[in-house]
């Protein structure tokens, strides 16, 4: 049977209901004027006889250029009958969008609204000139008669008939350019058309949104839309009773569905001015208490501009005449929205509706069960997009295309009848699966919507799915609606719309610099007038923006949760009902500008407690908190993406951007926020805070301290009068810094090219090191460090045991495999923690300590934020030397190859060079900012590799006292330590910008970089085979010496901790398979130990990024792990590893099981340090602690 034409299903109902009304027009002033089908029909034929007249059999296409009236559906009807496909035509639509449709279908006859005429006269010449290229001769002419005067030669434009029962005028549009062209393409246009008709009748053609592009032209068949109604029509139960309304302009293509939804079943269609669809109080009143409106299919902006008063008191009220609301165009509201719209007792029965235009209209309709929307325990608040219509093929690809039958994919709609024309495809196979661009989720057979795919959006590498963020958001109690977008600077906005008549909802006045509600909600031509509001004037709106975000960040991941948030009396949208995100944008883009004026940075005072206050606001902390002069933004529970926050609210206060604010954020205190700040704004240093200001007079430390007193002029750029000390070739030594890196420096002089360990008199058990040189660098200690020091009487002296004088802490440990926990409790092997000694360095110690161990002694040093660098003795912690250089420490030293040096960075942009025996001056290098990085000793050369806050690597030789070469990192600054490898012979440093670079350490040349997103705090480490490195993004990524990304490990919180790369190849595979989680297939040469934000301590696979195993801790883990050898303890392997919350942890090696656990009296963010049995590791209680590890 062959399928009914759109028309021909009107026909069919006016035969049955002839006398009753098909379509009324309110215009909600004037009393409305009707329609019935009889009347409808018989006009629709008497168009259809002119149009036999005047237009020429072969034109397939109609225009219609009108606004809303009560003849639209006879105009329609008429065109069909022609026959003839009709081309919506927008009066409120852009002249170049309506210019470009006629041009893109050919169009050579259009029926116009009488009173549009001139408009239209001004299009077809605006055409014909833009096609020509002299568009800017129309600015030679006063007024439109003497331009249409000067060129009316020039333009072909025939008015063949006025319709006055219609008040329609038929014209005919020929250019110069159509003439000239009509010989030659007449014919193929001609006899395309005609087969189009002949094989596929056309009934309308219209564009897409162009949201994702420039718009597509869509010619739809009959056959194609045809489905969607019958079948909708037995879906809503459609009966000559409803009333539907035509809530979408005749260029959206849900238009159809709702005319011939009506008119196909003997209702009425209500027809309303596109003015009174703006100004929700009036179009609530005329379609529900004047004309019972039954069947609305609305986008659910236009619906949520009721506000939830009248969707409570009139749509949805419990005696509302609305039978059924359909939802398409959008994302479907929440079921917790939904059911707050709805009065308690209504019964309007609601849908979800999706669909393309290009496979026009809708695709699939679900019906929300009544008792989901009844509910007190909705466990699911995402509407399915449900089953498919009539004809309709749905299938979900992944991105390689294959079929996805759970999980996520793009959503691709056709059928052997839905199919549509694109632009100037002139045929197309049946069955042609169109890709919609939306990613769905396949869930228990059901698919949910996730968003548009240019919505599908990569943040600091997590992905975020913009509409259903949006989604969210609306479900937030206080929320009303919600638009959600991307910056250029992929800053994630979010624009709310506050609920309405509930407690504690603002007034229309706490919105500054806006009109009236009911002026917001204006199409995007009018949106001039609506404005953003930030909560900066606007205590209600502050109080509110903290509640929303304390709210989201219980529901999402910190990449999600938006950067700023503005507050907007209600949203602006397009035609098409939609959200207008351009607009917003906008709106926003010059609501930014304005607000510079708002804020004056007068004083340092006034600038701190604005500081504060938005420092406070980010972090979520309350008003009553203080901000401490010292106070780092990422130690105070902040993270990369609040920092992001915190610049781009001082940047709005400031008016103007601010250079390498950001970093300072990052890495800085809340005293060199502000310095940073006055410096930018008034363009000079603000002096330090008194807290800062520490003089060299001793007064901070403690008694037993015996101090040099040399202040830091002594320290001044030129090497004149410095004594580089004797270098020590004659006895060997060795380095322990964190991360496990142990260093061999020279073996005694007399094996400088041997193996340490090979000196020392090991047993044999090699040890697979990471970093192999020409002077035997060992990375990784695991398993030979005990041989060095047991098998060595002068070392093994300087590891035996000290009297403690403190108590241990000990606990339990789980054996679970694969995860454990600081809460776990089961009897396992226990170790035990205690306090040998403790080194007061007056302020607080982030920075690690690093060993030197000597023949006679084993010395740390370790700088303080109190400007203090001390040498303290491993086995008594008596000071040897102290020095108070110029500014805080918080770079961890390193010892020069020849063992004589100790080299520092310094926040007063100095690397200092002291004399390792006693801390005298022996040169200094100035940067151009603060250093944090730690120096890296190139084991072949001698040369020391450090970076700084200016955004520069530098290769330092210490004996020749000269910079050899420096690299710039292109932006970002350097806060990592460096890693040198030495097969192939690479450096690596990574920066705050982002990127990780690899160099020639001999050239400073650059071999390649690796990109990322977000920061690196991170300092890479290397094995023979991969380059490993956290980022503030959750991940731990392996890297190939080449470049490429060998695999990625997520974790649940941002990465500040540095990995620790150390050998397992000595584990038998006995011991192996007692580990469930492991297989010998999994085991790798190398293993990666490193700490999150998340709290867990992860143990990874260094092959392939596999999980070995996690555990985890009672705080966030912000220090590196140090793995060490477990054999004087009866392990194979250990772990020390310190979270935030003052808690040192000893973990087994193999499985992550904890073995014991020690609490201090402050924050640790050092790392630790084992040598022996001693744990070095510094406080933020302004102490260096050493414990001992022992054996129960």
């Amino acid at each position: 049977m062959t399928a009914k034409l759109l028309h021909e299903l009107v026909h069919e109902a006016a035969r049955a209901h002839g006398n009753k009304t098909a379509v009324a027009f309110d215009s909600s002033i004037a009393a409305g004027v009707c329609l019935t089908y009889n009347e409808v029909i018989s006009l629709a034929n008497e168009l259809t006889g002119h149009l036999r007249i005047y237009v020429q059999k072969h034109h397939g296409t109609i225009g219609l250029f009108c606004h809303a009236d009560v003849l639209l559906p006879a105009w329609i009807v008429g065109i069909l009958q022609f026959p003839a496909a009709y081309v919506p035509l927008d009066p409120a639509s852009p002249p170049l969008c309506n210019l470009r449709m006629i041009n893109k279908c050919r169009l050579n006859y259009c029926l116009l609204q009488n009173e549009l005429l001139n408009v239209f006269l001004f299009y077809s010449i605006l055409l014909y000139y833009t096609s020509h290229y002299i568009l800017l001769l129309i600015l030679l002419f006063h007024n439109q008669q003497q331009f249409q005067s000067a060129f009316s030669n020039l333009l072909s434009l025939e008015i063949c008939v006025t319709l006055s029962s219609h008040r329609l005028t038929l014209i005919k549009i020929q250019s110069e350019q159509d003439t000239n062209i009509q010989m030659s393409d007449q014919r193929s246009s001609s006899a395309m058309t005609k087969d189009i008709q002949q094989s596929e009748p056309l009934a309308y053609v219209l564009h897409t949104s162009g949201t994702t592009g420039l718009p597509k032209i869509v010619k739809v068949p009959h056959r194609c839309i045809v489905p969607n109604i019958t079948h909708l029509r037995s879906v809503f139960k459609m009966t000559a009773e409803d009333v539907v309304l035509l809530s979408s302009p005749l260029t959206f293509d849900p238009s159809v569905v709702e005319v011939f939804l009506a008119l196909s079943s003997g209702a009425c269609l209500l027809i309303v001015p596109s003015a009174v669809k703006k100004m929700p109080r009036r179009l609530a009143n005329v379609l529900f208490k004047r004309n019972k409106t039954t069947v609305l299919q609305a986008t659910p902006t236009l619906v949520r501009r009721f506000g939830r008063r009248i969707l409570q008191e009139e749509v949805l009220s419990a005696n509302s005449p609305l039978r059924l609301l359909a939802f398409g165009g959008e994302p479907c509201p929440s079921l917790s929205l939904l059911k707050s719209w709805r009065q308690e007792g209504n019964g309007t029965h609601i849908c979800n509706l999706y669909g393309t235009t290009e496979v026009s209209c809708w695709a699939s309709c679900y019906k929300v069960p009544d008792k989901h929307l009844c509910s007190e325990d909705i466990t699911d608040q995402f509407v399915p997009l449900g089953e498919p219509m009539l004809d309709t093929v749905m299938e979900v690809r992944d991105e390689t295309g294959r079929l996805v039958a759970e999980g996520e994919g793009q959503l691709f709609i056709g059928g052997q009848e839905r199919v549509c024309l694109l632009d100037d495809e002139e045929t197309v196979v049946e069955g042609t699966m169109r890709a919609t661009g939306d990613w769905v989720q396949v869930r228990d057979s059901q698919l949910y919507f996730l968003g548009r795919k240019d919505r599908l959006i990569k943040r600091f590498g997590q992905r975020v799915h913009l509409d259903a963020l949006q989604q969210i958001i609306e479900n937030l109690p206080r929320v009303e609606a919600c638009a959600v977008s991307l910056s250029e600077g992929d800053r994630l906005l979010a624009f709310i719309v506050l609920t309405s008549g509930q407690p504690g909802t603002l007034s229309s006045s706490e919105f500054p610099h806006q009109k009236p509600f009911q002026h917001s909600t204006q199409s995007s031509e009018d949106l001039s007038t609506v404005h953003v509001s930030r909560n900066s004037t606007s205590p209600s709106l502050r109080v509110t923006e903290g509640e929303i975000r304390q709210r989201l960040s219980q529901l999402l991941a910190s990449h999600s949760i938006p950067d700023m948030i503005f507050f907007i009396p209600a949203l602006p949208l397009t035609s098409h009902g939609k959200i207008a995100i351009d607009e917003l944008m906008r709106m926003c883009d010059a609501q930014k500008q304005d607000i510079n004026t708002q804020t004056v940075w007068k004083d340092i005072e006034s600038v701190r407690l604005k500081l504060q206050t938005l420092w406070k606001e980010c972090l979520g902390l309350p008003n009553d908190v203080a901000v401490e002069e010292d106070a780092h933004f990422m130690l105070s529970g902040g993270d990369s993406l609040q920092a992001l926050r915190l610049c781009d609210e001082i940047t709005v206060a400031m008016g103007t951007p601010s250079v390498g604010l950001l970093e300072v954020i990052l890495d800085g205190s809340f005293s060199d926020v502000v310095s940073h700040v006055m410096t930018e704004t008034h363009n000079n240093a603000i002096q330090p805070s008194k807290k800062r200001m520490l003089d060299d007079s001793g007064s901070l430390v403690s008694p037993k301290r015996q101090q040099k007193e040399m202040s830091t002029g002594n320290a001044t750029k030129s090497t004149v009068g410095f004594v580089v000390p004797s270098v020590r070739r004659t006895m060997g030594f060795v380095v322990v810094r964190r991360a496990g890196e142990v260093i061999d420096w020279g073996c005694f002089g007399r094996m400088q090219e041997k193996n340490f360990s090979d000196a020392l008199g090991t047993n044999g058990s090699k040890l697979t090191v990471t970093s192999t040189s020409e002077d035997s660098l060992i990375s990784n200690p695991s398993h030979e460090l005990h041989n060095i020091y047991q098998e060595n009487p002068a070392i093994k002296k300087l590891t035996e045991p000290h009297v403690p004088q403190e108590v241990t802490e000990t606990l339990p440990v789980s054996e679970s495999p694969g995860e454990g926990s600081g809460e776990d409790r089961s009897d396992v092997l226990l170790l035990g923690l205690r306090v040998l000694w403790s080194s007061d360095t007056g302020r607080c110690v982030d920075a690690s300590p690093v060993l030197l161990v000597g023949p006679d002694r084993t010395t740390v040093f370790i700088g303080s934020h109190s400007h203090r660098l001390q040498a303290l003795d491993l086995t008594s912690g008596e000071v040897i030397w102290e020095r108070i250089l110029g500014d805080r420490l918080e770079s961890s030293a390193a010892i020069s190859k020849c063992g004589s040096l100790v080299a520092v960075g310094c926040y007063d942009r100095q690397i200092y060079f002291l004399d390792a025996s006693c801390g005298d001056t022996v040169w200094t290098f100035e940067t151009g900012d603060v250093v944090k990085s730690s120096p890296t000793v190139d084991p072949k050369t001698g040369l020391m590799f450090t970076g700084s806050h200016d955004g520069f690597v530098y290769a330092l030789d210490p004996l020749a006292k000269t910079c050899i070469w420096q690299h710039y990192c292109g932006g970002g600054a350097v806060f990592s330590s460096p890693c040198i490898h030495s097969s192939p012979r690479q450096l690596y440093c990574s920066t705050l910008g982002g990127n990780l670079h690899c160099l020639d350490p001999d050239s400073g040349k650059l071999l390649w970089t690796y990109p990322s997103s977000v920061p690196f705090f991170s300092s890479p480490r290397c094995s023979d085979s991969s380059v490993f490195i956290g980022s503030v993004n959750g991940q731990i990524i392996g890297i190939s010496h080449t470049g490429d990304t060998l695999w990625e490990f997520s974790t649940n919180g941002p990465i500040f901790s540095s990995p620790c790369i150390s050998s397992l190849t000595f584990w038998t595979n006995q011991q192996v398979s007692t580990t469930p989680i492991r297989s010998t297939s999994t085991l790798s040469n190398h293993t990666v130990t490193c700490g999150s934000h998340d709290g867990h301590v992860y143990c990874i696979n260094g092959d392939n990024g596999s999980l070995l195993w996690q555990f985890q801790t009672t705080g966030k883990v912000f220090s590196t792990p140090f793995v060490f050898d477990g054999d004087p303890w009866g392990l194979r392997t250990l772990v020390a590893v310190c979270s935030t919350d003052g808690k040192v942890w000893i973990l087994d090696g193999e499985t992550g099981t904890l073995k014991a656990t020690l609490s201090l009296p402050g924050e640790l963010f050092s790392s630790p340090v084992v040598w022996g049995h001693k744990i070095v590791v510094g406080c933020r209680n302004d102490y260096v602690y050493c414990l001992e590890l022992t054996k129960q």
